[in-house]
């Protein structure tokens, strides 16, 4: 039975988010192992792959504070270089993101770069698309680096309007 234009747009929304780590890799992967490929052609959702490009400012500010002003112009000159280094690696996670989607024969996916801290683009993603469920992959990191950086799968899980899946990778023995 052929499906309609009508019956693909009431299709569930999946946003998954992706970033540059071997980890997310892994999750987009289980994700469509498990929710895609067995049910192809008919896929239970539309597939939205979202990467939160970081803003050249936040990279810096990562860095450490600019204490003279003297800095300040060093660093307003540095920031094309990084936003030329951001884009290109949202580039290259998108492009591996395709290439794993094309691997499991998933085509019907929407990729999207957005700019801004990931906690809030992938909360703002689900709004956008009306998501019903979130997917992000768990890194793993200890508490100490969890209290600095914060941790982008707890944040959702408290903060998106959707079911969210945290994918940790398992522990391997040895």
């Amino acid at each position: 039975m052929e499906e309609t234009r009508h019956e693909r747009q009431q299709q569930e929304v999946m946003v998954f988010g992706a970033d540059e780590s071997e980890l997310s890799l892994y999750a987009l992967q289980w994700t469509l192992d498990r929710f895609f490929a067995p049910l192809a052609p008919h896929f239970p959702f539309k597939l939205v792959v979202v990467h939160a490009k970081p803003s050249p400012a936040s990279v810096i500010g990562l860095a450490g504070p600019v204490i003279e002003l003297g800095d300040i112009a060093g660093a307003i000159e540095v920031l094309p270089i990084i936003d030329a280094d951001l884009r290109k690696i949202a580039g290259l996670v998108v492009r591996k993101a395709k290439d794993i989607c094309n691997s499991r024969s998933v085509h019907d996916v929407t990729f999207q770069v957005m700019e801004g801290d990931a906690r809030n683009v992938l909360c703002d993603a689900v709004e956008k698309h009306h998501a019903s469920v979130l997917v992000v992959g768990s890194r793993g990191h200890g508490a100490i680096k969890r209290a600095i950086l914060g941790s982008v799968s707890n944040y959702c899980s408290h903060h998106a309007h959707c079911t969210v899946l945290i994918v940790k990778r398992p522990k391997t023995n040895g």
